[in-house]
C-alpha cells in the first residue's frame, strides 16, 4: 500500500465512525426516553443505568476514534 492510499483509508475510518459517533449522539439527545427505555428493557437494567453505561461507551468510542483513527491519518499527512 502507498502512503497515498493509506492516508485515503484512514480518513474515510475516520469520518464513516464520526458519523457513527454523531448519529448515536443524536439518537440520545432526540429520542432519550425511548431508548433508554428499549435498551433498559433488552438488556434488563434501569434507565439510569443504561444512560450512565451508554454515555461511557461513547466516551470510549470517541477515544477509540481519536487514536486509531485520527492520529494515524495525522501522523501520516505529517510524513508524505
Amino acid at each position: 500500500m502507498t502512503t497515498d492510499s493509506l492516508i485515503a483509508f484512514f480518513g474515510w475510518c475516520f469520518l464513516i465512525n464520526l458519523g457513527l459517533l454523531i448519529f448515536s449522539m443524536l439518537v440520545m439527545m432526540l429520542c432519550r426516553g425511548r431508548a433508554l427505555h428499549l435498551y433498559g428493557k433488552i438488556f434488563g437494567l434501569t434507565e439510569e443505568e443504561v444512560g450512565s453505561i451508554y454515555l461511557r461507551c461513547l466516551a470510549y468510542y470517541k477515544i477509540v476514534i481519536i487514536a486509531f483513527n485520527l492520529v494515524p491519518y495525522l501522523a501520516l499527512r505529517v510524513i508524505a
